[in-house]
């Protein structure tokens, strides 16, 4: 089966959904198809907590202390011009969502509430409760959903995207042309293989997080962007540089997605202890409890290793109750369900697998280097983040970008002229000579595997012997996996597990190469800084 529209994206976070928006509305008699694995609304955006970085208390706050906060938390890798983009467009893209019905909490006064999150030096995040995210993509789902131009495909899995190589021709790195037509997908409700033809394809995938035993992400966080445009031949950047929130509820056996406790519970005056009850981050930094997440996940990471245990404490019973729960009702919920009184016990929180500050090469823009393909949000690398996400830039950033990939794309030939439909001589997907998988143990075991891997060695402390000893266990998880996949019928649990590892072996590779520690990498064989800042591209 074939297919063709005008704009393709997929993934339906606040990054896809802001994007889709924008562009039916400027072309309402073009056909705009967002494109997701599972339900509309399930996303990295989704889970958000504690808000939405943006300057807009301008009697105590500025551009510029936001700049130096997210280059100081950067590390030396920020691209300056793009934190100044996303730092002053900012107002006007969390304005718009506001105009599209998004709720942000407010004082009596009707001046917004604003929250202090590790790294910032004023307050200046915005925020619905606990569940800012859920909030953002809400309002984002009801405008897009009024959009008769815009349709939402669910539970539909990207498998490739479509270049030059599906109709024969070599495609290498060193390929200058590289171009998308669209994408193969596997669609599960019908369970066949589509192709579905775009002028131009937006990525907004998300993040990796799977790619670890314990995660903040969603199950659908699986890297699949990041992985597509690296068989696509397309350049990678900073793969090395994943964020561990320093914060999530520990639960003694659990596997998958942790529940997050929002860094705005610490900048609410939240206070770590280790087990002897002794608050350590003075220890660690002069910002305590509210430096950035790179130092706070090591210093707790620290505190694990030198008391032998598996989590450490989050004191929170000097807080006003009554307070506590109308800023963070979820969290208090969530604590009460696991027999936690918040009022009288304290919260134990380990790290966990929570950004990629790394992903598909994008400049100012959202190009990528594949033609015709652009991507914002999670899965890309703008420069703004660096080697440590400031906290609360995310969502921020996916507004900023998703705007800037629409200005790019109106008003382009081919959009406009709507003339030779790309990829026509492109051949639907070939199954022949595979079978259905007799054994799924063969896919959740390696997934176990890999998960295994990449959480023992190539966690919050890295060292060279731990980064070969990952590389060789995924070089074996990707030959078996190939092997499977070219064998047999496609599923997502497959797909996503070849994913996975394409992940892996990208931040593995990308930390092998940084010869230095880094904001998010530290390797304790280099643990200095290199003179030379350079971003690892592959």
């Amino acid at each position: 089966m074939e297919r063709k529209t005008d704009f393709l994206v997929i993934g339906s976070g606040i990054a896809g959904l802001t994007y889709a928006l924008k562009v039916a509305q400027y072309y309402p008699a073009k056909q705009v198809l967002v494109i997701t694995k599972a339900n509309a609304d399930e996303t990295n955006t989704k889970y958000a907590q504690g808000g939405v970085a943006v300057v807009n208390d301008l009697e105590n706050d500025s551009f510029e202390k936001h700049i130096d906060d997210t280059l100081i938390a950067g590390d030396g890798l920020c691209n300056k011009k793009v934190v100044e983009i996303v730092v002053k467009e900012g107002p006007d893209r969390v304005q718009e969502l506001i105009d599209w019905g998004a709720r942000f909490d407010k004082e009596k006064d009707g001046d917004y509430k604003l929250g202090k999150e590790g790294g910032h030096s004023e307050f200046r995040i915005i925020h619905h409760k606990d569940i800012t995210g859920w909030e953002m993509e809400r309002a984002l789902l009801e405008a897009v959903q009024a959009q008769p131009n815009i349709e939402i495909v669910k539970h539909c899995f990207v498998i490739d995207i479509i270049t030059q190589h599906h109709l024969g021709y070599l495609v290498t790195k060193s390929t200058p042309d590289i171009t998308a037509y669209g994408v193969y997908v596997l669609n599960l409700v019908t369970n066949r293989i589509e192709k579905i033809l775009s002028h131009h394809t937006l990525l907004a995938t998300g993040g990796n997080g799977q790619a670890y035993r314990t995660t903040t992400n969603p199950a659908i966080a699986t890297g699949d962007g990041v992985a597509m445009v690296y068989r696509a031949k397309g350049k990678i950047e900073n793969m090395e540089f994943i964020q561990f929130h320093p914060t999530a509820l520990y639960e003694a056996g659990l596997r998958g997605q942790a529940f997050l406790i929002t860094e705005a519970v610490r900048g609410d005056g939240g206070i770590l202890r280790n087990k002897d009850g002794e608050a350590f981050m003075e220890r660690y930094d002069e910002r305590k409890d509210l430096a950035p997440r790179d130092i706070v996940a090591r210093a707790i990471d620290s505190e694990m290793k030198r008391t032998g245990t598996e989590h450490v404490w989050l004191d929170c019973r000097h807080f006003d109750v009554a307070k506590f729960i109308d800023h963070f009702p979820n969290i208090y919920e969530k604590c009460k369900s696991v027999g936690i009184d918040i009022a009288h016990q304290m919260i134990p929180v380990a790290p966990a697998a929570h950004y990629s500050c790394g992903g598909i090469k994008v400049d100012e823009w959202g190009h990528s280097s594949i033609q015709n393909l652009s991507a914002c949000g999670e899965c890309s690398s703008t420069g703004l983040h660096g080697a440590n996400r400031l906290a609360s830039n995310s969502l921020l950033e996916a507004m900023v970008f998703a705007h800037r990939c629409y200005l790019d794309i109106i008003g382009r030939p081919a959009v406009e002229e709507s003339a030779v439909w790309p990829g026509d001589a492109i051949p639907a997907w070939d199954a022949k000579g595979t079978t259905d998988p007799k054994e799924m143990i063969l896919i959740t075991q390696s997934l176990k595997e890999l998960q295994q891997v990449m959480s023992d060695y190539v966690g919050i402390v890295r060292n060279d012997i731990r980064l070969k000893r990952a590389m060789k266990r995924l070089d074996l998880l990707w030959e078996e996996t190939e092997q499977l996949y070219q064998s047999s019928s496609v599923s997502p649990q497959l797909l996503e597990l070849r994913n996975l590892i394409t992940v892996g072996y990208l931040i593995v590779k990308g930390a092998a190469f940084r010869k230095e520690s880094r904001g998010l990498h530290f390797n304790t064989d280099y643990p200095e800084k290199n003179e030379l800042v350079q971003n690892i591209v592959l």
